[in-house]
């Protein structure tokens, strides 16, 4: 339990331990001064955004940025804590220029911990978290008020451009995209219809009812065709007849114009014959061209699917786009600016003295009972007895056997 078991052990000693608490006691409030006035204070304040929703409904026009805004606010501040970035705010408002030993590194090191950003998740809807960030703080702490203020508005101001710049560049790189490619289907549509113009010309095939019409006019000549044999036949049989019952005279100029008749007929029956022979070689290939131009038919309308898919993507590219420049889009403003505060939020350099004090006291009275306690000596009678059971006869005091000093006056008087 140790040698302190009352008030008068205790009193005791402090009176013998004096010295060792008296300079313990010193020594700590020294080192609290130095310790406190080495401290530099701290201000702190936050300039407060807020994430303003579309002004326009997402079902009349949808901008092309996608993802939360905690993810997008996430990627903000990693650039915005990228060393480029600091460097730059700490040269613009000459920050820590009484520090000359710290390195960049180090300044860009304590310019990170002093600030902070932190969002406020807004409110479900349902049981689904969409993670859409409401409310987006950021707080800043420097050895000056100015400072402080300055750097919280710089940082909000940065965060609100690079939200600003981070979603024109995604919406124009989604429109680029989609007008690129729609330019590149445009592009194949009219070159695979060049091809099968080209291809159509080649094979006579000029219109897609070509081959169709040239049926329909072989048809139309084997009806001619058969229309000649009837008039021969009928030609032919008036002739015989008129052979029969006219005149040799009737008969025979009837006989010359028959004949004359029928050389026409065979000069037609001829053209015709050369015709349906022309259509009919054409239409051999037929198979082979309906083939290739129903293939060609078939890719021409999936790009032109693709083409119109593409054509209106782009459009909704292209609102994005103008939602995103316009500024009506999810879009960050500053709902409460940076304020100079007024007090350092560190501790006062009085109250930190004091506790060193307090602490140094406390630390000196411990030493002074660890001396205590590594020369374990019984000093009074009830000392005696509380340990060891026994009462003590005679208590003999402390006899002091040292010469007692000698003053000047007595040196000068036995000199003399």
């Amino acid at each position: 339990m140790g040698p302190i078991y009352s008030l008068g052990d205790f009193l005791d000693m402090v009176r013998r331990r004096l010295f060792t608490i008296v300079c313990v006691f010193i020594l700590g409030c020294l080192g609290s001064l130095w310790f406190a006035a080495s401290q530099q204070h701290q201000y702190e304040t936050a300039e407060v955004l807020q994430v303003t929703q579309p002004q326009i409904a997402g079902e009349l026009a949808k901008s092309t940025v996608e993802g939360s805004s905690a993810r997008r606010i996430q990627l903000i501040e990693q650039r915005l804590m990228a060393r480029g970035t600091v460097l730059e705010v700490i040269e613009k408002f000459g920050l820590y220029a009484d520090m000359e030993a710290l390195t960049q590194l180090q300044k860009v090191a304590l310019l990170r911990e002093s600030v902070r950003i932190t969002g406020v998740a807004a409110a479900r809807e349902g049981f689904a978290d969409d993670g859409t960030i409401s409310v987006l703080t950021i707080t800043a702490r420097m050895p000056t008020a100015e400072q402080a203020q300055q750097v919280a508005s710089e940082f909000g101001r940065r965060t609100i451009e690079l939200s600003v710049a981070t979603r024109i560049d995604q919406a124009r790189e989604t429109l680029s995209f989609f007008a690129g490619k729609e330019a590149a289907l445009a592009d194949q549509v009219a070159a695979l219809e060049d091809e099968i113009a080209a291809y159509r010309n080649e094979n006579d095939v000029t219109l897609p009812g070509t081959i169709e019409f040239r049926r329909a006019e072989i048809a139309a000549l084997n009806e001619g065709l058969l229309e000649i044999a009837r008039e021969r036949i009928e030609i032919r049989r008036a002739a015989d007849q008129a052979l029969a019952t006219e005149r040799p005279a009737t008969a025979r100029r009837m006989q010359e114009e028959a004949e004359q008749k029928l050389a026409t007929l065979d000069a037609q029956e001829q053209l015709l014959t050369r015709r349906r022979a022309g259509l009919e070689a054409s239409l051999q290939t037929t198979p082979e061209v309906e083939r290739r131009l129903g293939a060609y038919d078939r890719r021409l309308e999936q790009l032109q699917a693709e083409l119109a898919q593409m054509t209106a993507r782009r459009n909704e590219a292209e609102v994005g786009f103008r939602l995103e420049t316009g500024r009506q889009a999810e879009r960050l403003t500053v709902i409460e600016p940076a304020p100079l505060p007024d007090y350092p939020v560190t501790g006062a350099r009085k109250t930190k003295a004091l506790m060193g004090a307090a602490a140094s006291l406390l630390a000196a009275f411990l030493a002074a009972f660890l001396q205590e306690l590594r020369q374990p000596v019984l000093r009074t009678a009830a000392q005696m007895e509380r340990e060891t059971g026994l009462v003590p006869v005679v208590s003999i005091p402390v006899m002091n056997t040292r010469p007692p000093r000698r003053g000047l006056l007595d040196l000068i008087r036995r000199r003399s």
